[in-house]
């Protein structure tokens, strides 16, 4: 996975208007059963190609929300990202 949503997302949707691969899904989609929203992780590029940095980060109002996971093997993962558990974005 390249990065997750944590259990502070308020459902606003900003994040799933900005994924470019559609990687994301709302709470009644999440295959976790929880009521949070989800980042498929087979999917998520990180944005690579796309922008400098993952827009559902940027775009999400909720400080804290999203955070780096582990850069699986063979994944698009970019350079200069935190550590797993660290918000993408400050």
């Amino acid at each position: 996975m390249a990065v997750k949503i944590t259990d502070t997302c308020i459902n606003c949707g900003a994040c799933i208007d900005e994924c470019p691969v559609e990687a994301i899904v709302d709470d009644s989609e999440n295959p976790t059963g929880e009521e949070i929203y989800y980042v498929y992780e087979d999917k998520c590029v990180e944005c690579v190609g796309y922008y400098d940095e993952p827009a559902c980060a940027a775009a999400c109002p909720t400080e804290g929300c999203i955070v780096w996971s582990d850069c699986a093997e063979g994944a698009t993962c970019l350079e200069n990202r935190g550590e797993p558990g660290e918000p993408v974005i400050e």
